[in-house]
């Protein structure tokens, strides 16, 4: 395989990976610690990520908990998850501990998260597309320039196809799994 390919796999792969992590940060109505990934809290003048400044636990199955290490933080973790505007309303009883409650999403909720997943794997897709797209400028440049044959070429660009249509697969596996998974009730 050409150094073209591999680096269009790589991209292909990238985008991939990208739309998992995409997935991962929805609000499906169930827990996940990685719904947090991008709240930051204020901890002595640093933007901190809640997975660092506390423990993370998921009890049940609709309830996620944050027991922060430093007891002086529930206010700020408290306040960085409302401001982060997850659609999860924090609970601080004192305890010491933050309570998450996920309620189970409604019909046109979960619709709509499913939109968004199919939005994400739209934008993963293109991605894919634009990798093809520079690797066949670049095979093209290659036949042009004399490097390689008229043969080799279509036989690189058919290659770069299969390649291409195997991450749409993986795309559209992943979308179907995710909506399966949102619908459910």
């Amino acid at each position: 395989m050409s150094e073209e390919l591999d680096q269009a796999k790589e991209a292909m792969a990238r985008a991939v990976k990208a739309l998992d992590q995409d997935f991962s940060k929805l609000n499906t109505g169930r827990p996940s610690a990685s719904i947090l990934d991008n709240v930051k809290v204020d901890y002595y003048g640093v933007a901190t990520p809640v997975s660092q400044v506390g423990a993370i636990k998921i009890p049940e199955g609709n309830l996620m908990t944050i027991e922060p290490w430093d007891k002086s933080l529930l206010g700020p973790v408290e306040k960085a998850i409302l401001s982060a505007n997850l659609g999860i309303t924090p609970n601080n009883d004192g305890s010491g501990i933050i309570r998450l409650p996920f309620p189970a999403p409604t019909e046109e909720r979960r619709r709509e998260i499913v939109k968004e997943c199919k939005a994400a794997a739209e934008n993963r897709r293109v991605a894919v597309r634009n990798a093809r797209r520079d690797a066949k400028n670049k095979i093209e440049r290659l036949k042009k320039d004399g490097e390689i044959s008229e043969d080799e070429q279509h036989r690189e660009e058919e290659q770069l196809q299969k390649i291409t249509d195997d991450f749409i697969a993986k795309i559209d596996a992943a979308l179907s799994v995710k909506e399966a998974e949102v619908m459910e009730i």
